[in-house]
């Protein structure tokens, strides 16, 4: 099974990588797309109503009323597609306060919008004001500016990395940054030399980059030259199949700087010296001993059956090489569902290869190779080729973070020393990951790493990376037992490994510069500053932080009685990050979905999932409020949470279960045995059929997400720079909030419903439903009357 996102939306996402019939080799065009996956609303009901205004007052009030979760009988009310025309409403003084009072109607969640004669859903963009009782806290927030960027062809762009700039930028962005202009200096003074050294000893990042191109095998048309960097070897030797595994046969020879070489040249009749297909290792004598090792470049590796150790293959392919596996599975089966719910990207994981499955594709031994569990390095280019076809952008997992102790397999000890890619003692050794750690200030580690990244995009078409464990790579504690409290000398310090940040201001570096259309994402839960600011102006690079916080917010308030939920606690966790720099928000991580762990769903509905999710049962409180509460959770993240929104492949129709994958017991090093799972594929799957199936409640929760979707599509309310937080109230349990031309009321409330409620909103007129939860076809009650009309006062 591929590990993957099922879908993301970005607000105006550059071009996809469009690929040709012919070959994987295919021009990026110019294109933009939205990301973003919208969150439900509560058990009880959600709207989105419209208004046709003439004047631009600068506030309004809007009265909500409010929905009970018991069913309750009603006239049939239409879709959320049904839209009111209204004469429009002008206001002869600006400065007057407008209310819209819905009458008869009960509401838990309404997401409202505001147009001026405008279906599409386009608007001014202006500051509000709201009035809200005694009991209501306002509160003003900031986004990120939207920029509007024309994206040029590649044919008309040359692909460059620009030069470093002054570094400076980032103290008029944040003045506070000036106590630690000290730290950033030597930090930027640091990549700026590393830069420097780089042009004047490789001729470039660019040049650096390509390390793939020199390194590991390399085809000519006189034969093969294989290279691999290994100080600490006293001795190499090419073996494999295609020499019979002889030592003696191929003996390589190495240079000043500890790179080993190899020519082999065509077979007399011209066919390549190492036949597609082959086993190749390294052997090595080392200070430990001899030492079989896959290359560190390799392209390619496999686990034979019933074998413990992988081998690495020679991979040249003929041109009609059979593309069947999972990769094609999830070309054909699952690409077309993220497309038809309305997302415009996907992210998968897992795709460096990584001998132990159950460490979830973190634990990677050969970095160049895409792991063959899921099929060949063609089915992948297959998959992202599908993708591109159907507008969806390819973003995949990468780990620079750490590498697998794997000795067999991987790069630990892979020229016999404990310090060849990696720290040596304690600081190349991650105690929490059992993993191994690089050293960023190496030239060589820098060369891998940067070239690894390039060699994705460039060889694969992917169109942006998330870099995984970015907090880990910058302090030297690595984030464990440490409270980021926003304090700046918590970022600036002898704590902070410097290497490891530039080395992320490099990579960011070759990507932007390179392939400008590249979308990367850090995950980083530290919130460093200067993050997701460009290099040039001192920053890391990164166009987007994954917001981190708000997954791990919703656990832990699920966790708690309802009663005992804080609105303000809510909206203080998904508003949480620094201005204009640009947050990917989730309501559910692909942790919280693992085995040890429990979905969103299944928190809220654990065991009745399994009996009373079929529509011809009857439901339970447990299930009304789990599947209300569900879509709410969904749609305030996406709502207030970032400028894009990432969700978990199944948490669009509330998978009831956990991934898992083959296992057998794992012996650590200090005796411990922690105990598989038989090698059973029992949950290593996602149960798509559910959200499908128009006899189980799945299908609501499902359709409401394709709602919000394009919902988002429609009203852009992700890029807008209007956002104001008008009510979080502790006793009501509502939130109302704008943004955009939206404004979206949430009821927590365990049982109150609210009729002629007020609530602000920034402009005049008569309003519309745009959106209800409580819709039948999203598995509510038909509360609401979608004919009714809402006008300001």
């Amino acid at each position: 099974m591929v590990y993957t996102v099922s879908g993301i939306r970005f607000p105006s996402l550059p071009s996809l990588q469009k690929s040709s019939h012919l070959s994987f080799h295919a021009d990026r065009r110019s294109a933009s797309f939205s990301f973003l996956l919208n969150k439900n609303s509560f058990s009880r009901k959600s709207l989105a109503v419209k208004c046709s205004h003439d004047s631009d007052v600068s506030s309004s009030t809007v009265a909500e009323s409010d929905k009970v979760l018991i069913p309750q009988g009603q006239d049939n009310s239409s879709t959320t597609t049904d839209e009111v025309e209204a004469p429009d409403i002008t206001s002869e003084d600006p400065q007057k306060i407008q209310k819209l009072t819905m009458k008869g109607e009960k509401i838990d969640y309404e997401a409202v919008s505001t147009d001026k004669e405008d279906e599409a859903g386009q608007g001014h963009v202006m500051s509000s004001h709201v009035d809200v009782d005694t009991n209501a806290q306002a509160e003003n927030t900031s986004v990120s500016i939207k920029k509007e960027v024309k994206i040029e062809s590649e044919e008309a762009r040359p692909m460059t990395i620009g030069p470093p700039g002054t570094g400076d930028k980032i103290y008029e962005i944040d003045p506070s940054l000036q106590a630690h202009r000290a730290h950033l200096d030597f930090r930027y003074g640091q990549y700026k030399r590393l830069r420097e050294e780089i042009n004047k000893y490789e001729g470039g990042l660019d040049a650096f980059s390509r390390g793939y191109e020199k390194f590991g095998f390399t085809r000519s048309v006189t034969g093969i030259t294989y290279r691999e960097w290994a100080p600490g070897a006293t001795s190499a030797a090419l073996i494999g199949d295609f020499n019979n595994w002889n030592p003696n046969a191929d003996v390589m020879t190495r240079n000043e700087f500890g790179v080993w070489e190899i020519f082999l040249p065509n077979n007399v009749d011209g066919s390549p010296p190492i036949p597609h297909g082959s086993r190749v290792k390294i052997r090595m004598e080392t200070p430990s001993g001899i030492k079989d090792s896959i290359p560190a470049w390799i392209k390619f590796s496999v686990q034979a059956p019933g074998e413990i150790p992988y081998n690495g293959i020679y991979y040249d392919p003929p041109v009609e090489e059979p593309k069947i596996n999972t990769y094609v599975n999830f070309r054909d089966e699952v690409l077309p569902r993220i497309k038809k719910l309305g997302y415009n990207a996907v992210q998968i994981m897992a795709i460096q290869e990584h001998s132990y499955y159950a460490s979830f594709g973190y634990h990677v031994t050969n970095f160049f190779a895409p792991s063959s569990r899921f099929g060949t390095p063609d089915d992948l280019k297959s998959l992202i080729d599908k993708a591109h076809e159907l507008g969806l952008l390819v973003l995949m997992d990468i780990v620079h973070s750490h590498a697998s102790n794997n000795t067999l397999d991987g790069l630990n000890m892979f020229d016999g020393t404990d310090t060849h890619y990696f720290h040596g003692g304690s600081r190349g050794y991650h105690w929490m990951w059992d993993s191994r750690l690089f050293n960023y200030g190496s030239w060589e580690v820098l060369r891998y790493l940067l070239s690894n990244a390039r060699w994705w995009l460039e060889e694969y078409k992917f169109d942006g990376f998330r870099f995984d464990g970015v907090t880990s790579m910058m302090y030297t504690h690595h984030g464990l037992g440490v409270g980021f409290t926003g304090n700046y000398n918590e970022y600036f310090g002898f704590a902070t490994d410097v290497d490891a940040v530039v080395y992320l201001m490099l990579v960011n570096d070759v990507i932007h510069g390179l392939f400008p259309e590249a979308v990367t994402i850090g995950e980083d839960v530290s919130g460093m500053p200067t993050f997701c600011l460009p290099t040039q102006d001192g920053g890391v690079g990164f166009d987007y932080r994954l917001h981190m916080a708000i997954a791990d917010k919703w656990i832990e308030i699920l966790k708690k009685k309802d009663e005992d939920w804080e609105m303000g606690d809510i909206v203080h966790t998904l508003t949480n990050r620094r201005w204009v720099e640009k947050c990917v928000a989730y309501a559910e991580s692909h942790d919280q979905a693992l085995v040890g762990d429990k979905t969103i769903a299944f928190w809220l509905m654990d065991k009745d999932m399994y009996d009373f999710m079929a529509l011809d049962r009857p439901s339970t409180p447990l299930i009304d409020r789990g599947i209300a509460l569900h879509k709410m959770i969904r749609l305030i993240t996406i709502g207030l949470g970032g400028e894009g929104y990432l969700n978990f492949m199944g948490n669009e129709f509330g998978h009831p279960e956990w991934i898992d994958f083959p296992r057998g017991d794992q012996h650590l090093p200090s005796g411990v045995v922690v105990p598989g799972n038989n090698n059973s594929y029992d949950k290593c799957r996602r149960r798509f059929d559910l959200g499908d199936a128009d006899y189980l409640r799945y299908r609501g929760m499902q359709e409401f997400d394709q709602a919000m979707q394009h919902l988002e599509e429609r009203f852009g309310f992700m890029t807008s720079e209007h956002q104001y937080i008008s009510r979080k109230h502790e006793g009501d349990k509502v939130i109302v909030f704008e943004r955009g031309n939206l404004v979206f009321v949430f009821n927590f409330h365990w049982y109150n419903s609210y009729s002629d409620y007020r609530v602000g909103c920034l402009k005049p007129g008569k309003y519309k439903i745009v959106l209800d939860s409580d819709d039948p076809l999203f598995g509510g009650f038909n509360r609401l009357n979608h004919t009714a009309e809402y006008f300001t006062s």
